[in-house]
């Protein structure tokens, strides 16, 4: 996921924040960072929410899926998801609608 670590990095720097920032922020090391922005690690929903809170944006703006799946597939699980998380009263967060 080459794309979402040079994503991150460019609205990283727009907000004149720092990897060493980020790092802290995080709660790893400024070299586990900066792995992450390099692509050397492998980025999940943790480590997406946590940088799209950090960054004040939706995890979508860092790392949409769509380059690694048909769109129609992601837009399909993405709604069985939302309709299972209504059927069993699970609350959305609001970045995810």
């Amino acid at each position: 996921m080459k794309i979402c670590g040079q994503n991150i990095r460019k609205i990283r720097r727009s907000k004149d924040l720092t990897q060493e920032y980020m790092a802290f922020e995080m709660g790893i090391s400024q070299k586990a960072y900066s792995d992450i922005e390099n692509a050397k690690v492998k980025i999940n929903f943790e480590i997406l929410n946590k940088i799209s809170d950090i960054l004040d944006i939706k995890p979508s703006d860092i790392c949409g899926i769509s380059h690694k799946c048909d769109t129609h597939d992601f837009e399909d699980k993405y709604n069985d998801l939302l309709e299972y998380m209504k059927q069993h009263d699970i609350s959305v967060p609001k970045e995810f609608l």
